[in-house]
């Protein structure tokens, strides 16, 4: 785990889909600690959005968004868990070209040591779409954190060695 500091540091264009039934984007903590830890890295946000946990409304945003040249990560928050309601899984595993099996298996082994057993409800999970990465974290604020402070960030800088998910996304001119 180390950094190539003799490489130029590419960032990368995030959009971000934050999935609930009660939330506004007035009131999305999980959604705006987001794009303030991407923006803080020095990556640039491409779009934000927030959709009520609907299969057609996620998959109708994502599907634009892997589409758009623009777009070279996205990171969804929310319904990733076991309600009735939950259902970021159903939507976006489809669209998965590749899946990206550690990220949820590294999501839950961080996330027991904050939350013990209950991590196993936990449905997240990753995938690659048209080169474009997908992340899909719980809703919680705090799940947003130990994705992106304990895997995506590190994910996410083309200077992480051995190797980092910013080698297979699109390169596009910022």
């Amino acid at each position: 785990m180390a950094h190539d500091a003799s490489a130029p540091r590419r960032f990368v264009k995030i959009a971000i889909l934050t999935v609930s039934d009660t939330r506004s984007l007035e009131t999305d903590t999980s959604g705006s600690f987001l794009q303030q830890a991407l923006e803080e890295e020095g990556h640039h946000l491409a779009d934000r959005k927030l959709v009520i946990d609907d299969i057609y409304q996620m998959r109708a945003v994502v599907s634009t968004w892997i589409a758009d040249p623009e777009v070279e990560v996205i990171i969804t928050t929310g319904g990733t868990g076991f309600t009735g309601r939950d259902s970021t899984p159903e939507a976006l595993t489809p669209l998965f070209d590749k899946h990206i099996e550690g990220f949820g298996e590294l999501f839950r082994q961080l996330s027991y040591d904050e939350i013990g057993t209950s991590t196993v409800q936990s449905r997240c999970l990753a995938g690659l779409s048209n080169n474009t990465a997908i992340f899909c974290v719980p809703g919680s604020t705090g799940a947003c954190k130990t994705g992106w402070n304990g895997i995506i960030k590190e994910q996410l800088d083309s200077t992480f060695q051995p190797c980092n998910f910013v080698q297979h996304v699109r390169k596009k001119s910022v």
